[in-house]
Formats: C-alpha cells, sequence, structure tokens
C-alpha cells in the first residue's frame, strides 16, 4: 500500500469494509459488493467482491486481507457531540471542496486509505469530496452524532430527535460507494456509573443496523468507538459484542493513547490489549492513536500496530488527527488555501511508509474465533442490562397524542417543564411508567422515546384518568400548564400501535418505524436525554426535554416514586 500509482498498489490501497457482523455460530464469509479505483493514466471502475470471515477483512477476487491506514479529518469537532469551543455549530470537512483539494494530495502522501469525520452536516452537498476521495481510493467511516444531536453520557436517551439524526446521516452517505461504515457512538461510556448509556447506544446500532437494511441500502457496517478505560474496557467490547447478531456491533473501534514516546508493546499495554482481543469475533481497529504528552511524536507504535505481533487481532488504525488544533494532535497547520506540514507529519509518514502488513490469505484461514462475548452482568461493576431500549417511533407518539383527553400545553420554560415532570411523576405510583426508562433492569415504556411535549402530555392524562370519578375538577390543569380536548379513537395502524404500547404504555410496540430520517440538519435543539443513576432498587429515569440550547433531565429513584419520592437533581 506505498501508492496509487499503478494497478496493482491501487488494489491494496483500496480500503474495504465488511458492513454486517457475522453471526455468533457463523464462519461463512459475508460478501458486499464495493467500488476498486485503479489509477493507471485515469480512474477506471470496476466491480469487485470484498468478504469478511470472523475478525478480518479480505479482498475476494484474491483472499488478499486488508488494513486501515487512516487519519481522522475534522476541525473543531470530537466524538460523541462535543466541540472544542462547547458551541453545537461545526465545519463539515466534506462539504468543502477547495479544503478537500487542497488536503487529499497530502492524504495520500500518508498512505491514508481512510478518513474519519466526527459530524456530518446533512443539508450541504458532499459529492464533490466524495468524488475526490472515491478517486483518491479514500475511504470514509462517519459518525452518526453531531454536537447538537448524540447520545450523551450523562442524560442518555435513543428518542425520536437522535434517531432521526442518525437516519438522516445514512440517508446522506448510503449513495457514495466509498462510505465504510458508521460509529454510533464514540466514547459514550467512560465510568462505571456511565455505562448504563451504553444499552442506549447499543439500540441504536440496532436500529440503524434494521434502518439501513428496511431502506434497501447497500450493506453499510455499523460500529461503536470505545474509550480506554481500564474499569470498563472488557466490559464494553463484551457488551457489543454480546447477544444476537441483529443487535451487535459490526466491527469495534477502538481509541486508545497508551504507547506515548518511544514506549514499547509491552509497556504500552497494547501486548495486553491484543491478547484481550485475541478471541473477538468482529473486525477490530484503532479508532483513534497516537499520544502527544511527548513532542514532536515519534510514532514508533506504528511498527506494532502493522507488525506481527498486532496483525492478527487488529485491522489497522486512524491516527488522530490531520487538523493542528489548541490540544497539538495535528499533522498539518492550516492557514487559509495554505495547509503547512508539522514535524508530526513527517514522523508518521516515515513509520507509514515502512509497514506492509501481509496478514493471511482468506483461502487458508478458518476462523476460530465463532462465539460471541456473553454479556457483562449487571452490578456495581457494569450498569446495563441486555434488555434494549425500544425503536423510536414517530408515528407511534403522533398516534398518541390525538387519543389522550388531558394534553400538556407547549412550553418553552425549561425550569417550569421540569417542574411539571417532578410534579406528576411523583403524584401516584405508576403513572409515569410509560415514559419512564430503566437501563438497569432493562423496563422501558413504550413512549419513553417520543419528545417531552408528548411525554409530559402521556403522564397528565394518566393523572387525569386515575382521578376521574373523584372531585378533583382540577386534574388536568397543573397551574394552567395542561388542557383537555375530545380524545380521537385510534384507527388503522394506529390502532394497532396504541393497543401494542397497552393501556399503561408498558407494551412492547413490535411494528416499525415507516418514515427516513431525511430532514436533519446541523442546527437545531440540543437532544432529548435521560441520565442513569444508581439506586437500591435502580435508577428510573424520566424524560428530559430540549427547548433552545438547553437540555435538562428528570430522575426519579424507582424506590421512591410516589408523592415525594421525585429527586430533582
Amino acid at each position: 500500500m506505498k501508492g496509487l500509482g499503478v494497478a496493482s498498489t491501487a488494489l491494496a490501497a483500496a480500503t474495504l469494509f465488511a458492513a454486517s457482523a457475522v453471526a455468533a455460530t457463523s464462519v461463512d464469509p459475508i460478501v458486499i459488493k464495493v467500488r476498486l479505483i485503479v489509477r493507471i493514466t485515469a480512474p477506471v471502475h470496476e466491480l469487485i467482491s470484498f468478504a469478511m470471515q470472523g475478525n478480518k477483512f479480505f479482498y475476494k477476487t484474491n483472499g488478499t486481507e486488508f488494513y486501515i491506514k487512516g487519519l481522522a479529518y475534522q476541525q473543531d469537532v470530537g466524538g460523541n457531540g462535543s466541540t472544542t469551543a462547547g458551541s453545537s455549530t461545526f465545519t463539515d470537512p466534506l462539504a468543502d471542496p477547495a479544503g478537500c483539494k487542497r488536503d487529499i494530495p497530502l492524504l495520500q502522501e500518508l498512505q491514508t486509505n481512510t478518513i474519519r469525520v466526527y459530524a456530518i452536516n446533512v443539508s450541504l452537498d458532499h459529492s464533490q469530496c466524495m468524488q475526490m476521495l472515491q478517486d483518491a481510493g479514500i475511504y470514509l467511516i462517519a459518525d452518526l452524532s453531531q454536537p447538537a444531536v448524540s447520545i450523551n453520557r450523562d442524560t442518555p436517551q435513543w428518542n425520536d430527535q437522535v434517531y432521526k439524526q442518525y437516519t438522516s446521516v445514512v440517508d446522506a452517505l448510503q449513495k457514495y460507494t466509498n462510505v465504510l461504515g458508521f460509529f454510533a457512538g464514540n466514547e459514550v461510556a467512560n465510568s462505571v456509573n456511565t455505562t448504563a448509556a451504553s444499552a442506549f447506544v447499543k439500540a441504536a446500532v440496532r436500529d440503524m443496523k434494521a434502518y439501513i437494511k428496511q431502506q434497501n441500502y447497500r450493506t453499510i457496517g455499523v460500529g461503536y468507538a470505545t474509550a480506554d478505560v481500564s474499569d470498563i474496557r472488557v466490559q464494553l467490547a463484551d457488551y457489543f459484542n454480546c447477544g444476537p447478531a441483529a443487535a451487535a456491533i459490526d466491527f469495534w473501534g477502538y481509541n486508545i493513547y497508551s504507547w506515548c514516546g518511544n514506549s514499547s508493546y509491552s509497556l504500552s499495554g497494547y501486548e495486553t490489549r491484543t491478547q484481550e482481543f485475541a478471541n473477538y469475533t468482529v473486525p477490530a481497529f484503532f479508532a483513534e492513536y497516537g499520544c502527544n504528552t511527548v513532542e514532536p511524536r515519534a510514532f514508533s507504535e506504528v511498527a506494532a500496530l502493522f507488525g506481527s505481533d498486532m496483525t492478527s487481532v487488529w485491522s489497522g488504525g486512524i491516527v488522530y488527527e490531520y487538523f493542528q488544533e489548541t490540544n497539538k494532535y495535528g499533522l498539518v497547520s492550516i492557514n487559509g488555501d495554505t495547509a503547512s506540514k508539522l514535524p508530526d507529519f513527517a514522523a508518521y509518514s516515515s513509520q507509514i511508509a515502512m509497514v506492509s502488513p501481509s496478514g493471511v490469505n482468506s483461502a487458508s484461514y478458518t476462523p476460530t474465533n465463532t462465539v460471541a462475548r456473553s454479556c457483562p452482568t449487571t452490578g456495581s461493576a457494569w450498569e446495563a442490562a441486555t434488555a434494549l431500549p425500544p425503536t423510536p417511533n414517530q408515528q407511534l407518539c403522533s398516534c398518541m397524542l390525538p387519543a389522550l383527553s388531558c394534553v400538556a400545553k407547549p412550553n418553552g420554560n425549561d425550569t417550569a417543564v421540569q417542574s411539571l415532570f417532578a410534579e406528576v411523576c411523583g403524584l401516584f405510583q405508576g403513572v409515569c411508567n410509560g415514559i419512564t426508562a430503566n437501563a438497569t433492569t432493562g423496563v422501558y415504556g413504550a413512549y419513553s422515546m417520543c419528545n417531552a411535549t408528548e411525554q409530559l402530555s402521556w403522564a397528565f392524562n394518566a393523572y387525569y384518568q386515575n382521578q376521574k370519578g373523584t372531585q378533583n375538577n382540577d386534574a388536568c390543569d397543573f397551574n394552567g400548564a395542561a388542557t383537555t380536548q375530545a380524545a380521537a379513537s385510534p384507527t388503522g395502524s394506529c390502532a394497532a400501535l396504541i393497543s401494542q404500547a397497552g393501556s399503561a404504555g408498558t407494551g412492547t410496540v413490535t411494528s416499525v418505524p415507516s418514515g427516513t430520517g431525511s430532514g436533519g440538519g446541523s442546527g437545531g435543539s440540543s437532544s432529548s436525554s435521560t441520565a442513569t443513576k444508581k439506586g437500591a432498587a435502580g435508577m428510573v429515569t424520566v424524560p428530559s426535554f430540549s427547548f433552545g440550547m438547553l437540555s435538562l433531565g428528570i430522575y426519579v429513584m424507582a424506590a421512591a416514586m410516589v408523592g415525594a419520592g421525585m429527586v430533582l437533581l
């Protein structure tokens, strides 16, 4: 993979991703069709087949194993919806043809066959950059979140808004054959007390895999990029790999910065990490690497990552990062239309040029890692149950609202809405069961993925129905925040959805969403979310809400969900 000058080297440079996980008991290769760009005198396109077996990627035509040589390629945006400035705005590098034209020759100089982009603005045009990348033999791994809409570790929720954001990115990028896969989350859980958020991310993995299939898109893999946290690194890898293949990750990204300066395979922890992933059933690679505590970076870990000790387990990695920012991880600095090479550029260039992993040939490879990991047990060291949140279904939420007799009035006051949730959920046991989520016990209300107004309306109506026949004439008032309406009897598909949800809102809705995610953009309000904290009986969460840029969470202790049992944090 030294360049793109002739057909033989172009074949090695074409980055190809398997797009769906191997079933736990399957050893048959998954074959997908991808586009190969061969440069001789002009780009020539021809279809080849690509196969995945066990934890490896293979070219189907000759059985050669494939390794990622990648770079993180985006300014001012980190994973999981964060920006270096703490704002909701970001620059989409794939919507900047001038920037792509400036940078792609330098990416090629670094033998790059894959870039990772953390946030996509689906309202912009990506066709020019994606074509330039394709012509250069460079493929894309895209995160599905963006700064304003993501699954947040402290207030996690898999709801209609986040679902729309994720599907909109899939819709926007699926047509480009050099899109290799998507990350459903990046370092969402980074401590034991944030592991409950993993249930929401795994639900996103499940639903994006199903959505891609439902829309009849070409097969594209969905994975997760994890933080290197010693207390939970093994549990995280187990959790996202365990259970039914339909909900398991297709590939595993590992953000690891433990090799600093001239460390070693053993001292850096690379040896131990390789042993831990030796029997993983899907491809694993470094989604970020390149410690900078010693400057300039020597990138001596490149030889190890692409050397014989690691290539049987890891499928390469993505260096963090191309652009120089305040964190000083960049390989180049940008000044207008000019990109200037930094010392790290030369160091990485020399190291990546010296590696040429050979791997194994598919014809002589029989995977022994065919059994998925066991799911971690919930307890003091892990807080996410195997049962996952329901698939967001806007149709269900839209059907529910007209069927209520008492509904919430629109309210843009965050504090007021927070107080209303606290009030109604504390009035009697079970009033908020249809909208709460407990990721530790795996119990989720059917309407736990609806928006804040819909969820508050559900809770108001539940209380109103409970008070019928009493002398409480203000049961649908809540100091003017609620109002009565003539409830419409659900018909057609709405009747089926409401019936599945059940009168208490605790049923299981089996109907899948019918709409696409088209229309999500780079702006808008922050994602609705909930948070999880450990309690004696498990923490039950009710919805947060988003107005403007502020997202607030409401928390309910399962053991005290009556009267004054509502706890506001």
